[in-house]
């Protein structure tokens, strides 16, 4: 095996349980709202709190995108991957133990604020260790965890919350979600820490943590004050969630100002940035499905929690396929000279096209069939999935090798802005309307407008002509 490979599968490890421990709010909060309990028992507005829920889960998530990947090129990417997982193990355990929104809500924060640093100095130590004509598989298997965790996420939560109910009372069986995920977590984290040791200096781990702590107390400070203001005016979930939006704007006009000569060739260069516009689309379609999917597929067929959340992991569980055949086809497309954008364009459009058709159906069909949406949710994941890594693949590309840390965590950090709006105003439109129609056409909509926005990106010419 490789050096790589092995690399590979130890970040393969991260994502997973990384991803389940996001995705794990969404079926969770369905539940609560399907059987009356917790704090979205007397919730006048139920799917719009649940989907601010997530929103500010990744209004913190985003706002250490860019710090993350600044303090990996300063003290190491593997470093910040294991300060990253620890902290997200910690966090997701102490979900368990909590009650009342506000305090999940800040722990959701937190636990959102560590896990952002995992992204950017992810992609880089893929980009850094694996050969260039490789780099498109590398990045299609690694990112493979994310639709293993977040289809563990869906499709094992009814069981989770069944091993909860034979331990805690009913109303608090949601807890054991939580536990189980945060032990997995850590003992990731345990395992990538002992396998990078000689790597690692622990005196760079603690100012790499101790440094990431302050940018996540300041961060988490601003979010919830965000909430806290807009709450007590009596602003909806979608003024917060824009808002934080808003935060996060700011957040990077400071920066920017703050270090603009050193930011130049992340912030300023067209082709990244108009990539950056990109990932908001993205990351709405990947958010708003990981968070509601069980959700829209219950209330459409009018079917079971544990049926639901089945036929929703066929949307996460294409990824299993997408990621690394879309990786391995950029690799392919690039050694005969087309270039890695013309792919992710065409795959971007057949999404758009499948989540159309998904929308339609709904709307049209008096009783969706369960295993309509399952093949319309699967054929669509496919493509999003296998997209991915090609635009990860060219952000590489596109960013200097010194700034690839600072690239991807701004990427990811202009793109978190549709995964904090996406729950949000999603759950705003499905109280507004009584279904998930209106919402499934507006993800359509963000879809087609981000191939619009990807087809004016120039991808590198010495790549795009570069012979066999």
């Amino acid at each position: 095996m490789r050096p790589w490979h092995t690399l590979w599968f130890l970040l393969l490890l991260g994502w997973t349980v990384s991803a389940a421990d996001r995705a794990i709010t969404g079926p969770i909060v369905t539940w609560m709202i399907d059987n009356g309990v917790g704090f979205l028992a007397d919730a006048a507005h139920p799917h719009a709190l649940g989907g601010l829920i997530g929103g500010l889960f990744f209004a913190g998530y985003m706002l250490t995108q860019f710090p993350g990947g600044y303090l990996g090129d300063r003290y190491g990417h593997r470093t910040l991957i294991v300060v990253s997982l620890l902290w997200a193990g910690v966090a997701t355990l102490l979900t368990g133990f909590v009650g009342g929104l506000v305090a999940f809500i800040v722990v959701r924060v937190v636990t959102g604020l560590g896990e952002g640093a995992f992204y950017s100095n992810d992609r880089t130590l893929v980009t850094a260790a694996t050969p260039e004509r490789h780099r498109g598989l590398g990045m299609g298997v690694v990112i493979t965890g994310l639709s293993f965790g977040i289809t563990l996420a869906i499709v094992l939560t009814p069981y989770f919350v069944d091993a909860g109910k034979a331990l805690l009372p009913d109303v608090d069986a949601w807890r054991m979600a939580f536990w189980i995920l945060g032990a997995a977590t850590l003992l990731v984290g345990v395992v990538l820490a002992v396998r990078f040791r000689a790597q690692l200096s622990w005196a760079a781990s603690l100012r790499a943590t101790l440094h990431l702590g302050g940018y996540a107390a300041v961060s988490l400070a601003l979010v919830m004050a965000v909430y806290a203001v807009g709450d007590r005016a009596g602003l909806s979930t979608l003024w917060i969630a824009l808002l934080e939006v808003g935060l996060a704007v700011g957040l990077v006009l400071f920066a920017l100002g703050r270090k603009g000569a050193e930011l130049g060739p992340v912030l300023k260069n067209r082709d990244l940035f108009l990539l950056y516009v990109v990932n908001i689309a993205i990351l709405w379609n990947l958010w708003f499905f990981s968070f509601w999917s069980v959700s829209i597929v219950a209330g459409a067929a009018h079917s079971s929690f544990a049926n639901a959340a089945l036929t929703a992991g066929f949307n996460a569980g294409a990824g299993i396929l997408g990621f690394p055949v879309g990786g391995w086809l950029s690799d392919h497309g690039l050694r005969h000279g087309w270039g890695r954008k013309p792919m992710m364009l065409a795959f971007t459009g057949v999404q758009a096209v499948l989540t159309v058709a998904f929308a339609w159906y709904l709307a049209a069909a008096d009783e969706p069939s369960l295993w309509t949406m399952g093949a319309l949710l699967f054929g669509a994941s496919v493509f999003f999935n296998a997209l991915q890594p090609v635009g990860h693949a060219l952000t590489a590309e596109l960013a200097r090798p010194q700034m690839r840390g600072s690239a991807f965590g701004m990427e990811n950090l202009i793109g978190e802005t549709g995964a904090v709006l996406s729950p949000a105003i999603s759950g705003v439109l499905r109280d507004a309307t009584g279904g998930w129609q209106a919402a499934v056409w507006l993800d359509a909509g963000i879809v087609l407008a981000g191939f619009v926005v990807l087809s004016q990106v120039r991808q590198p010419r010495e790549r795009a002509t570069a012979p066999s």
